[in-house]
């Protein structure tokens, strides 16, 4: 990697501010933790994140796509390469009747109350879901009997070919937690939502409902990255969980919530590495003891991937060249 080559292409590409060094990812992950990014830029359009990961290649230097920084953990050695951050310099939302074009930067809850004001409904179970639009179509983000395919019409991303293309609902290919943007490593730049007329006081009324419900059942209050786990075909891991004991469980300041236990929280200044033993225990003793396998739904990058250990499933940038997506669920 041409660490001075990559530098001098992006400080042609970046004014200062939005060029940071070294910067630690504790500041941009929903966890609170993890090491410094070697580059971490701020776009503010597709051309940036093209020329940044042109300059990225050029240098034969790892580049990563971030937005919220929810659902994602980061390893305590940090990132090497650039981190293209997706966030409010991508955030703007426009509203065409019933329907809602928004950048991939902006948040879910800056949508569902865009929604709202317009009178609009169908998009209130993503208002309380931590992270942006592009997380939400890159993993079909769902809660409360609520999915983002359920309301997406398509999705404009950029492809490895630098080539920006629109993908219809019909091509995205959206399951739990998946999508074919997640398979094919495209970045998500904006998002277009079919929502339908709505009563205000009524959208608000459910809005309202869920985020009680929400803030009764989840550690809202403590950093985490979301749930921790997706759902085990047929079990609920938060279930799972409490059965096997590890309900509290914690290494360092990172434990398994008391309120939620499919949740692992960030109970002060935990470390990358506490929050991934605590995962690996959790993941250990349900298999050990109902024979299941907890897949993260937490994506970890800069981990060593040789260091696996049983029923642990890390997710990394996978070469040089590959992109990482880990905007939010």
């Amino acid at each position: 990697m041409n660490i001075e080559e990559l530098n001098t292409a992006l400080a042609q590409i970046f004014a200062s501010d939005d060029l940071l060094k070294n910067e630690p990812m504790s500041k941009h992950t929903t966890f609170r933790c993890g090491g410094p990014a070697q580059f971490f830029v701020r776009a503010s359009n597709a051309a940036d994140i093209t020329a940044a990961i042109s300059a990225a290649e050029k240098a034969d230097a790892p580049w990563w796509i971030v937005g919220c920084g929810s659902d994602l953990l980061v390893s305590d050695a940090g990132l090497p390469g650039v981190v293209i951050e997706i966030g409010e310099r991508m955030a703007h939302i426009s509203i065409d009747g019933s329907i809602v074009h928004a950048q991939a930067g902006a948040t879910n809850e800056a949508v569902a109350q865009a929604a709202l004001e317009a009178e609009l409904t169908g998009y209130e179970f993503a208002s309380g879901i931590p992270g942006s639009v592009g997380g939400a179509a890159i993993m079909n983000a769902g809660a409360y009997d609520g999915e983002f395919k359920d309301v997406a019409v398509s999705v404009s991303c950029l492809f490895p070919d630098g080539t920006v293309r629109e993908i219809p609902a019909e091509e995205a290919d959206w399951s739990y937690r998946h999508s074919m943007m997640s398979d094919k490593g495209l970045v998500v730049l904006e998002a277009t939502l079919q929502l339908a007329a709505g009563d205000k006081d009524e959208i608000r009324a459910k809005m309202d409902d869920l985020s009680q419900r929400r803030s009764s059942k989840q550690p809202l209050e403590m950093a985490s990255a979301g749930s921790t786990f997706k759902r085990p075909e047929g079990y609920f891991a938060g279930k799972l969980i409490q059965d096997s004991g590890m309900q509290g469980h914690s290494v360092g300041d990172a434990q398994v919530s008391t309120k939620h236990a499919g949740f692992v929280v960030n109970t002060g200044n935990a470390s990358a590495a506490d929050v991934l033993q605590v995962i690996r225990d959790v993941q250990a003793a349900v298999a050990d003891q109902f024979g299941v396998t907890l897949e993260t739904e937490v994506r970890m990058w800069g981990f060593d991937p040789t260091n696996n250990q049983r029923g642990v499933l890390l997710i990394q940038c996978a070469s040089c060249r590959s992109i990482v997506i880990a905007y939010a669920r």
